[in-house]
């Protein structure tokens, strides 16, 4: 795994990024050719030091991924330092964090319990995404929260990652909103936190959603938690004509451990669409991983 964390670092490393607890084992490893994982790298690579900020997160955990830690942290640790706007520190503390430098939880901690609000959905976003709560007394905050929904969501999943059952009611509930942008949300995070129960409640909202959007994170969801039907519409939107649609499809193709799905993302190393490149190469080295 990485080259530059020790056992026990790796060891967690690991369980951080352990895709949703999925119906049905992965598909066996993929094995990738050097000519095939050179280039991986050298869009990731690119990415991170590109002029678009979100993507350049993307790539840090991309790179992440394919056990280059190190060079991500080399890189954002004096981004940090230097950065004023609160939801873009959020995304480079995330990814040290995922990068193996636990310590910079307490940024997006900070973030959260502050009095000015810019960041705090993105906190709570990142603290699920890392899977941290600290002492839990700001997340459940933003759980109690009646004036921020997607503020709400994010604190549910990071709770519900934790282990309590009461966000999870809070986010399947929220799976029913009539609103796509908050019901994709919670399809997300079902999607990665959720178990075989929320495959009928997925084809339920499914069923009334006509959002494209949406409908991909829902399906996408159900890909991640073992569900053929799910699995095949992840295989037909990577190559969509949206490159939203696209992006996220090759996300979740290595949450649902879909190797079968790699001359697609082959493919889409060379996608109009930066962000879709480089999702596409952070999932052909998530599935090469060894885990």
């Amino acid at each position: 795994m990485n080259r530059c964390l020790s056992r026990s670092a790796r060891i967690s490393l690991l369980l951080l990024f352990l895709p949703s607890i999925a119906t049905q084992a992965a598909d066996p490893a993929l094995q990738l050719d050097k000519a095939t994982r050179d280039r991986c790298l050298a869009v990731l690579r690119a990415g991170l030091k590109g002029d678009e900020f979100w993507p350049s997160i993307h790539a840090a955990e991309g790179l992440t991924l394919g056990s280059y830690g190190r060079e991500v942290r080399t890189y954002l640790e004096p981004k940090l330092k230097t950065e004023q706007d609160d939801q873009r520190r959020c995304g480079i503390a995330r990814e040290l964090v995922r990068a193996g430098d636990r310590k910079k939880a307490a940024v997006l901690l900070e973030i959260l319990s502050s009095d000015d609000d810019h960041g705090h959905v993105h906190a709570a976003e990142s603290l699920f995404k890392v899977n941290e709560i600290g002492d839990g007394h700001s997340i459940r905050l933003g759980l109690a929260t009646t004036e921020n929904l997607r503020l709400r969501l994010m604190a549910a999943a990071a709770l519900g990652r934790a282990g309590s059952p009461a966000a999870m009611t809070v986010l399947r509930e929220t799976l029913s909103d009539k609103d796509p942008d908050i019901a994709r949300l919670a399809a997300w995070v079902l999607g990665r936190i959720g178990d075989d129960s929320d495959v009928p409640r997925l084809k339920q909202r499914l069923a009334t959603c006509d959002d494209k959007l949406a409908r991909a994170f829902i399906e996408h969801s159900l890909a991640a938690l073992g569900d053929e039907a799910g699995r095949q519409a992840l295989r037909n939107n990577l190559t969509s004509d949206d490159s939203a649609v696209r992006t996220y499809a090759a996300v979740f193709a290595g949450d649902a451990g879909m190797t079968d799905v790699a001359p697609q993302l082959k493919q889409m190393l060379n996608d109009p669409q930066p962000d879709a490149a480089i999702r596409a190469a952070q999932t052909l080295l998530w599935l090469t991983a060894e885990k």
